[in-house]
């Protein structure tokens, strides 16, 4: 999937909504916990209620991993469902991997191939030679950590190169830029910082961002669209807990169908507005 193909879904669904599926065993309807995979059965229901809304679904592989075995079984049967169900939604892996180059080429294998993520996240800490081995397969993203929405993200994010009077988040993104394309290389900005999406846009006018943090992590949407927002949209916000959990009865899909409308119906206004449909 190129970024025109991303846009086409952005434009037919009159929304930049990514769906977070950070589904966490303790908090689905306890109902569910009696079917052979309550996480997969959860994620399907959650699926099948938010993808006329949702032009992307991310999993957070820590709620996948904490179950071990049977919880990389629930994954892969989800990312199947959706590239089977709903195969032009964009599907990304949020596993923060970041390591030497060999090891890298097993994580893309795993992710990409194995899987059949459109997407990984990705730390660039550790340089160019660690994301490289990403970049080699056709039609598939990498997407790197960026200026982030926790409450720490200044402990290095934003510490200033006396010389170049750069923030290393701002570094990172000028260095790592040239490492892939528009088309093959994303982003992570927190909606927490909407603000400084304005420079951001300084340094990557036409790159995606995946930008978390709206909802219960109180970042602004309109703000995120004023300052993020480029001539393909270039933004996929993601809500995670605020859909996951908008209701723990068996009325859960119904509520998070509803969720996801009201977040498209905040994004098809600015979507207008910025003339993109």
């Amino acid at each position: 999937m190129n970024s025109n193909e991303l846009f086409e879904q952005i434009k037919q669904k009159r929304s930049f909504l990514c769906v977070g599926l950070d589904t966490d065993l303790g908090r689905i309807p306890e109902i569910l916990l009696s079917k052979e995979d309550p996480i997969f059965e959860f994620n399907k229901a959650i699926i099948d209620a938010t993808a006329d809304y949702a032009v992307a679904y991310k999993a957070n592989l820590a709620f996948y991993e904490i179950n071990g075995a049977s919880g990389w079984n629930s994954l892969q049967k989800t990312i199947k469902y959706i590239r089977t169900n709903h195969p032009k939604i964009f599907t990304i892996a949020d596993a923060k991997r970041g390591d030497i180059a060999n090891t890298s080429r097993m994580y893309a294998r795993a992710f990409y191939q194995h899987l059949d993520f459109h997407a990984i996240t990705l730390s660039p800490y550790m340089g160019q030679d660690t994301v490289d081995p990403f970049l080699t397969f056709d039609k598939k993203w990498v997407i790197l950590l960026a200026l982030t929405s926790n409450t720490s993200f200044d402990d290095f994010q934003m510490e200033t190169n006396s010389e170049t009077k750069r923030s290393l988040y701002e570094t990172v993104i000028e260095k790592s830029m040239h490492w892939g394309t528009e088309n093959n290389m994303m982003y992570v900005v927190g909606a927490t910082r909407a603000k400084m999406l304005e420079d951001v846009r300084k340094i990557i006018p036409d790159h995606f961002l995946l930008v978390p943090g709206v909802g219960e992590q109180g970042g602004s949407l309109a703000d995120v669209a004023k300052y993020g927002m480029n001539k393909q949209c270039g933004l996929l916000v993601n809500s995670s807990r605020g859909i996951l959990y908008a209701d723990n009865s068996m009325r859960f899909a119904d509520a998070a169908r509803a969720k996801a409308m009201q977040l498209q119906k905040q994004m098809k206004p600015l979507l207008a507005e910025a003339n993109l449909i």
